[in-house]
Order: C-alpha cells, then structure tokens, then sequence
C-alpha cells in the first residue's frame, strides 16, 4: 500500500518554487521581475530556482519585447501542472486525515 506522503513532490519542498508555481498556476503567464517583486528575491536567487523547474520541464520561458527592452515570461507547462496538483492534493488530503 501507497503511504499519503509519497505523493509529496519533494522538489516543491523549496518554498521558493512553491511559491513560483503557486503563482504561475493562477496566471496564464508572469514576467521576470513581477515574480522577483512578489516573492522578494534576488536575480540570481530566483533565476536559480527558475533553472532548476525548466530543468524539470515543469515551466517554460519566452522572451518578447516590452519597447526596447526584452522581456521574459514563465509558464507551467502541462507536466508541471500536473506534477503540483498532485502534489497539492496530497498535502489537502494529508490534512485531511488529520482531522
């Protein structure tokens, strides 16, 4: 029998990439800088994490033009999606049984 936590994805244990994908799973697609405001980091800090979920392949960038100035967005992509609400729904019904 499957124990409730190893439904748990261990590499959302960072609060740095919960916090990432939480926001990107409300929004269709979020820019470089409204991630590192919202979530108070640095550039490095954050472009790790970034790395380490598109190595993942659980996000994806693009880079359009804002003016003169590129701009580069973050999306998840259809595994990561699925990989956090796994996740998610495992920490619910975690709680769930605690109660």
């Amino acid at each position: 029998m499957k124990s409730i936590i190893s439904n748990i994805n261990k590499f959302f244990e960072s609060r740095v990439r919960l916090g990432i994908m939480s926001i990107l799973m409300i929004h269709d697609k979020v820019d470089f800088n409204t991630l590192k405001d919202t979530l108070n980091l640095t550039d490095g800090n954050l472009a790790s994490h970034l790395r380490a979920l598109e190595n993942k392949k659980y996000i994806e960038y693009s880079k359009e033009f804002a003016g003169r100035k590129t701009q580069t967005t973050y999306k998840t992509t259809v595994p990561g999606r699925h990989a956090f609400t796994e996740h998610i729904n495992a920490l619910e019904k975690l709680i769930k049984e605690q109660e």
